[in-house]
């Protein structure tokens, strides 16, 4: 669909508006966004979680753990779905999968990672582009559709008994491709219809959709996974097919779709300026998009014009080495907790899979913190710097002090998830979304997808990397990829220096030598 073309209202809210006789206030639709886009992005996390927890069942390793013995039955505080050893030992039973099982197996299933994420960081760039010319509906809606289906192929190779590595390769690349599709079009989406003010927070609470994501993809693939490794990958598609089928029936992008003006050529004010917007008659308020005065000369910019926003550049190297700290938590964090002992004892599959959830509570916690205090202090980048600075103790002391007992893992595992997470999302939804309707773009929201795919694409190349080289170091021993953790992290905070003395000196009032943090300071005025 090209720029200029007209779009249709959502066929669920049609049927919704004959249903009520009226529109919905503009604060109801606000409401609906935030929930279907939440949904949207937590299935695309669901769907990534399966191979993480699978890693054991692929390449158990059996000759590197001493015999087990059965773990406390009641554990603190969260109960025996978490910890309790199950009578069936997958781990035992289970010989691997070929071609996962041999002596590089987990640098295979490191590839497998590397290949997934490496097409979802090129696709990201395109991705972000056509977001930003397409009708972002109708893009998440296939995007998901077509994840969900390449997501349930993989498992397929459980059913087909598919042993060649270019299969499980294959199903991977174009999964990433299909995934890219998701983050540009949310931020997008959640944008065009919420102005700067406590955006930090706003997006922030929104963002749990990732560890909220994470932890349903644990469960549902641990949950499944004793009926054969191919249902943890099967079932997390299904349910990213269903999330794209809500997508088309009920998310109007835009709110010229619904009737209402672009908030951003608005100031983030069409509430107030129009209050008696929900009195209009249904007819009135439109039933097909891009009516807005001024819509249809909208054009998409380029990756190169979105590039030169300032504030974009340092950013989108900031979250490729936050992101490479993150997702080697979410694709090894799993497995790492099979294959170490705590609290002398080790844990099974199932049992690691579902502890590991607690890392992404953290994460929650975290986002939403990092979104409010940069929304009090209006300082994004002194916040997401602090955020990555005080990962690095974090991450030590949970790898060497998490093994002393269940309870010591979890909280340490919570805190370590809190400062890991709280930059990442702040960076992909806050400062990306101030970035993408940055004041010298003259208030066209089209940039933002594109302005969402580089950051986030760039971040993306981070996060290949990550699982990548943990796949090689963990044959060196644990401690080797922590360190690499570390040096990620402290990478991620000092590109933000220059940025975040930008935020100082204006905090102290010389405001005349900071053209690189204008996007920063934008906030509030």
């Amino acid at each position: 669909m090209a720029t200029g073309s007209k779009r249709k209202t959502p066929p669920g809210i049609l049927l919704l508006r004959r249903i009520r006789g009226r529109n919905w206030s503009p604060k109801m639709f606000r409401y609906a966004i935030l929930l279907i886009t939440f949904i949207a992005y937590a299935c695309y996390h669901a769907s990534r979680k399966p191979s993480s927890i699978v890693k054991s069942v692929l390449h158990p390793e059996p000759s590197t753990k001493p015999p087990r013995e059965h773990i406390n039955t009641y554990p603190w505080p969260v109960g025996n779905v978490f910890v309790k050893e199950e009578e069936t030992d997958v781990d035992h039973v289970n010989k691997g999968w070929e071609p996962f099982n041999g002596k590089g197996g987990t640098s295979r299933l490191g590839e497998i990672d590397v290949a997934f994420l490496a097409c979802y960081s090129l696709g990201m760039y395109v991705a972000g582009h056509l977001g930003d010319t397409l009708d972002l509906r109708l893009f998440l809606t296939w995007g998901m559709i077509g994840s969900g289906f390449f997501v349930g192929l993989f498992g397929m190779g459980y059913f087909w008994d598919v042993h060649a590595f270019w299969f499980f390769l294959v199903m991977q690349m174009a999964a990433g491709l299909f995934q890219a599709t998701g983050w540009p079009s949310v931020v997008a989406v959640v944008g065009n219809w919420f102005g700067k003010r406590k955006r930090g927070l706003i997006m922030g609470i929104w963002n749990a959709h990732t560890s909220v994501g994470n932890i349903c993809g644990s469960l549902i693939a641990a949950g499944v996974l004793e009926y054969g490794w191919g249902w943890s990958f099967i079932a997390p598609g299904f349910v990213m097919s269903l999330g794209g089928v809500l997508v088309y029936l009920f998310l109007a992008a835009y709110p010229e779709d619904v009737g209402f003006p672009d908030i951003n050529s608005n100031s983030g004010k069409f509430i107030k300026r129009r209050r008696n917007i929900e009195e209009v008659d249904v007819e009135v308020a439109g039933e097909s998009s891009g009516s807005e005065p001024g819509y249809e000369h909208k054009t998409g910019v380029g990756l190169l014009q979105a590039c030169m926003i300032p504030g974009v550049i340092p950013f989108a190297l900031c979250l490729f080495f936050s992101k490479l700290v993150a997702y080697t938590f979410l694709y090894w964090l799993p497995f790492y907790l099979s294959q170490t002992p705590i609290g002398g004892e080790y844990m099974s599959v199932k049992t690691a899979g579902n502890l590991s959830t607690l890392f992404d509570v953290g994460g929650i916690v975290g986002g939403i913190l990092a979104g409010y205090v940069s929304d009090k202090f209006k300082a994004r980048a002194t916040t997401a710097a602090t955020f990555m600075y005080a990962a690095i103790p974090a991450m030590l002391v949970y790898h060497f002090y998490g093994g002393v007992s269940q309870t010591v893992n979890i909280l340490l595992m919570m805190v370590a998830g809190l400062f890991v997470n709280g930059p990442y999302a702040l960076i992909t939804t806050a400062v990306s979304a101030d970035l993408g309707t940055h004041k010298s773009l003259q208030g066209d929201s089209r940039a933002l997808a594109t302005v969402t795919a580089i950051i986030d694409g760039t971040g993306s190349a981070g996060a290949a990397l990550g699982p990548l080289l943990t796949g090689f170091l963990s044959t060196l021993g644990w401690q080797a990829v922590f360190y690499m953790l570390v040096v990620g992290a402290l990478c991620a905070g000092l590109l933000l220096t220059r940025l975040v003395i930008a935020e100082i000196r204006e905090k102290l009032g010389y405001v005349d030598e900071v053209p690189a943090s204008e996007p920063l300071l934008d906030e509030g005025r």
